[in-house]
C-alpha cells in the first residue's frame, strides 16, 4: 500500500475520520475479508471520491460510517465522525445521528424506497426525524427538495409512489431524502448511476452548491472516473479491500503511481473511443430481415383521481437487424425501459405493432407467448430487485434453463458455472445468495442469466450501469464476442453515451416519450442535428479533471452572458 497524503486543510478536524478499518463477514461459504487495514479521512467542504472495482470495498467501509452493516459483519478499527466515535455508538444513539449529521446516497433507490408509502412521505419524514417541521412545511419542503433534483412535475410527483417513477426518477428522490437536513457528512454511493448525462450534471452541480454553502463533505464512491475528475478534490483508490494509492484529483489523473490506478484510467470510456467489433459484417444483415420492428407503439398509464392518462411511449418506431445494436438513450423518464419492456413482451401497448421475426408479439396470450419467450433475453435496470433472494446465484441463473427444460441437471450445472466465468464472477458465486454480492456482481450475475438461453433478441436496460470501468470493459468485450459468436440481435438502453458509442450502430434519442433523432453513431454523436442531442452530447463527463474545470466555467461564462 502506498504512502497516504494527508489533504492541505489546516488545523481543521475532519468531518469524518476512519482509521484502520477491518471488516469481515461470515457466510455460508466462509469468512469473506471485504476490508483490510484501510485509513482516510475527509474534511468539511471537501469530496473525497473513493475509487475500485466492485467488491473492492468501497460501499463496506463507507456503510461502516452510519453502522448499516448487516449482523454478520465483524469490524475492527475506528470510525469517527466529528468528535464522536461512530463504531462505540448504540443503535438508539445511530438513529439520532443518521439523516441528520449524516446521511446517505444509496446505490439501489429500488431499495433504498419503501413501496408502502408515497416518495412524498418518506422525504417528510427524514424532516420531521430531525426537526420540529410540522406537516404542511414538511410538504412544501419536500416539493422544493424534488425541484431541487430535477424531478419533472414535483407538486404531484411528490405523491407518487416508488413504483410510479423511473429507475433515475426514484435515484432524485434518493438524493433528495440525503440532502434535506443539510448533513455535515454525506456518502454518496454511486449517486448518478441510474442518471442521465444532463441530469448527472446537475445532480453535480446541487453536491457542489451544497459542500459550498454549508461546507458539508462529500464521500463519493463511484465508477465513473468522469464524475471523479468533475467533483472530486482527493481520490482514494481501493483494490480487494486495500488502499493502493492516495492523491489529489490532479495527481491522480495526471500522473498515477500504482499500475492499478493506470489501468482503471485506461479502460475508462470516452466519446470518440474504438468502436468494438459486436456482430456479422453489414453485409450479411438483409434489410428486410429485421428480428425487431416496433411500428406505431404507443403506451399509456391511467392518471391519478381522474386525471387525464399518461402518454409514457408516444408513436415510436424502430427496427434491429440480425448481429446488430441500436442503442436506445434519453433523459430518465423519456420511455426506454417502456419500449425495452414491451418489447420483450413483459409490458401490453396500447397500441402499436411489436414484431420479433416477422411474429406481432403484442396481441399474443401469455400461454401463446410462453414457448417464445426463449427467443429473449432482458438485462433488468435495477439487478438487486430482479434476483431472487431466497434462491442462490446459481439456482438464478439456471432459472431459465430449468423453465425452458434445456438439458439435464449436470449440463445445467456446467452451463452455470460456464456462464459465471464468463461474466468474470469467482468461483464459489453460485453458492452465495444476491444480498451476499455486490452491487456490481449482481449485475453481471444478471447478464449470465439473460445469456442462458443464447437469445436472438437481448434487451439490455442499463446493462453496465453498475460496473466499475474495469469490469465494464470486459462486459462489453463479452457483449461483442457473444454477438459475433451468436448473432443475436440488441436493444441496448443507456444514459451512458460513451458506452453507447462503442457498441452500438444506430442510435434512437427520445424525449418525452417520442423520438427526437435517430440514425448512425457517427451522425448522432458527432454531429447532431437537433437541440436535445446536442445537449445531451455536451453533459457527458470528461475523465480529465482540468478539462471539466474549464467546460464548467466556460458554462458558467455563457450563462452570465445569457443573464446580462
Amino acid at each position: 500500500m502506498s504512502e497516504r497524503e494527508p489533504a492541505v486543510v489546516g488545523d481543521r478536524r475532519p468531518a469524518l475520520s476512519i482509521e484502520s478499518l477491518s471488516v469481515t463477514f461470515a457466510t455460508d461459504a466462509g469468512p469473506v475479508y471485504a476490508v483490510s487495514d484501510v485509513s482516510y479521512e475527509v474534511f468539511p467542504g471537501e469530496v473525497l471520491a473513493i475509487v475500485g472495482e466492485s467488491g473492492s470495498g468501497k460501499s463496506v467501509s463507507s456503510r461502516t460510517a452510519m453502522g448499516l452493516l448487516p449482523g454478520t459483519a465483524r469490524v475492527r478499527g475506528l470510525v469517527t465522525l466529528g468528535a464522536d466515535a461512530i463504531t462505540s455508538m448504540s443503535e438508539k444513539q445511530l438513529t439520532a445521528v443518521r439523516g441528520g449529521a449524516i446521511s446517505m446516497v444509496f446505490q439501489e433507490p429500488g431499495l433504498a424506497l419503501d413501496p408502502l408509502f408515497t416518495v412524498g412521505f418518506q422525504i417528510c419524514e427524514a424532516l420531521r426525524a430531525h426537526s420540529d417541521m410540522r406537516r404542511k412545511a414538511a410538504k412544501a419542503r419536500a416539493v422544493e427538495l424534488l425541484r431541487l433534483v430535477g424531478l419533472p412535475d414535483p407538486e404531484h410527483r411528490v405523491d407518487f409512489y416508488p413504483h410510479q417513477l423511473s429507475g433515475g426518477q426514484k435515484q432524485r428522490v434518493v438524493i433528495a431524502i440525503a440532502i434535506a437536513c443539510e448533513p455535515k457528512v454525506i456518502i454518496a454511493d454511486e449517486p448518478t448511476t441510474a442518471l442521465d448525462v444532463t441530469v448527472q450534471a446537475e445532480i453535480l452541480e446541487l453536491l457542489r452548491d451544497l459542500r459550498d454553502r454549508i461546507g458539508s463533505a462529500i464521500v463519493l464512491i463511484t465508477h465513473n472516473m468522469g464524475v471523479v475528475a468533475d467533483l472530486a478534490d482527493r481520490v482514494v483508490v481501493m483494490r480487494e479491500g486495500r488502499v493502493v494509492e492516495e492523491a489529489s484529483v490532479d495527481e491522480l489523473f495526471a500522473n498515477p503511481r500504482a499500475d492499478y490506478t493506470r489501468a482503471l484510467l485506461a479502460a475508462v470510456p470516452h466519446l470518440g473511443t474504438e468502436q468494438l467489433e459486436h456482430g456479422p459484417p453489414k453485409d450479411v444483415i438483409i434489410a428486410g430481415d429485421q428480428v425487431l420492428e416496433v411500428s406505431e407503439l404507443v403506451v399509456q398509464f391511467p392518471g391519478p383521481f381522474g386525471r387525464p392518462p399518461f402518454r409514457a411511449v408516444d408513436d415510436v418506431s424502430l427496427s434491429i437487424g440480425p448481429g446488430e445494436t441500436l442503442g436506445l438513450v434519453g433523459e430518465s423518464g423519456s420511455g426506454k425501459s417502456t419500449i425495452g419492456r414491451c418489447v420483450a413482451a413483459l409490458q401490453r401497448p396500447t397500441s402499436g405493432v411489436v414484431r420479433v421475426r416477422g411474429q406481432d408479439i403484442a396481441k399474443l396470450s401469455q400461454r401463446q407467448l410462453r414457448p417464445i419467450r426463449c427467443r429473449f433475453g432482458f438485462i433488468f435496470q435495477d439487478p438487486a430487485s430482479s434476483l431472487n433472494p431466497r434462491l442462490t446465484v446459481g439456482d438464478c441463473v439456471a432459472e431459465p434453463l430449468i423453465v425452458h427444460k434445456m438439458g439435464n441437471a449436470k449440463y445445467i450445472r456446467e452451463r452455470v458455472r460456464h456462464l459465471l466465468d464468463d461474466v468474470q464472477l469467482p468461483a464459489g458465486t453460485d453458492r452465495r445468495y444476491p444480498h451476499e454480492l455486490s452491487g456490481g456482481q449482481r449485475q453481471r450475475a444478471s447478464l449470465a442469466r439473460a445469456l442462458a438461453l443464447d437469445p436472438e433478441l437481448l434487451v439490455a436496460d442499463e446493462p453496465t450501469s453498475a460496473l466499475d470501468v474495469s469490469v465494464q470493459a470486459a462486459v462489453l468485450e463479452l457483449f461483442g464476442q457473444l454477438q459475433r459468436e451468436c448473432g443475436w440481435a440488441c436493444l441496448f438502453i443507456s444514459h451512458d453515451l460513451a458506452v453507447v458509442d462503442q457498441l452500438a450502430d444506430r442510435i434512437v434519442v427520445l424525449r418525452d416519450g417520442a423520438v427526437v433523432e435517430q440514425g448512425d453513431r457517427d451522425q448522432i454523436l458527432r454531429n447532431p442535428q437537433q437541440e436535445y442531442t446536442q445537449r445531451l452530447v455536451a453533459a457527458v463527463p470528461v475523465p480529465d479533471p482540468v478539462e471539466q474545470r474549464r467546460r464548467r466555467a466556460e458554462a458558467a461564462g455563457l450563462f452570465k452572458t445569457e443573464l446580462g
